[in-house]
């Protein structure tokens, strides 16, 4: 792969979310919210750009960061209650509420699952395929859960005002629904891109064997 087809990538899906994310803060549903939902795609894009040349990703990672960012800036930008797609959904799986939040926190297992398989097989920090992914799942979890941390912290500080960014639309079980989705996208991602993941890796690698290949154990 060429330099030149390397940086291609990447770059396209920076402006993509850049592009989103300033389109989303046209006018935004409440502003207070999006700014709490967008940022965290704001520090990805931010991290990714800065790390660039030093700590290059796979594509597959790029890519997956990049659809969680989009999701993230859509749900900011309508509120998470309130996303038209949400709406879309729920009419057709005839659903009790808007799903788009049980999307996000899948996402939310799903990509940061993928981010830390990637850290632990290229840094070497673990050889077994298995331990990888329970690892992985466990990463995944403890994000969501400092995340739900997060909004138990929104809610205090900011009372009602905080109702748009918890999006819980009367559930008392939501918090227990968000990790379980969590969950389940990590798990998802262990089970069905763990080779793909691999064999990016690989060719990131040219071939050439790394401490952080994949064993069968």
């Amino acid at each position: 792969m060429s330099a030149t087809s390397s940086e291609a990538l990447p770059r396209s899906l920076a402006v993509l979310v850049v592009l989103a994310l300033i389109v989303s803060g046209i006018a935004p549903f409440d502003r207070i919210t999006w700014v709490m939902e967008v940022v965290p795609a704001v520090i990805a894009v931010a991290v990714l750009v800065a790390s660039r040349q030093r700590y290059p990703l796979t594509d597959l990672l790029y890519i997956l960061i990049a659809l969680h960012c989009l999701v993230l800036i859509y749900g900011g930008a309508y509120t998470y209650a309130r996303v038209p797609m949400g709406f879309w959904l729920q009419d057709w799986l005839g659903f009790a509420r808007n799903p788009y939040d049980r999307l996000g926190h899948f996402m939310q297992g799903f990509v940061p699952a993928m981010v830390a398989r990637e850290i632990l097989l290229r840094g070497a920090w673990v050889r077994g395929r298995r331990m990888a992914a329970f690892l992985c799942i466990c990463v995944a979890l403890a994000v969501s859960a400092c995340y739900e941390l997060v909004e138990w912290w929104a809610a205090l500080l900011l009372g009602q005002g905080a109702d748009e960014f918890l999006g819980t639309q009367g559930d008392q079980w939501d918090t227990q629904w968000d990790m379980c989705m969590a969950l389940i996208g990590a798990s998802t991602a262990m089970l069905l891109f763990a080779g793909w993941h691999d064999r990016q890796i690989a060719k990131m690698n040219q071939g050439k064997p790394t401490g952080g290949a994949p064993s069968s154990a």
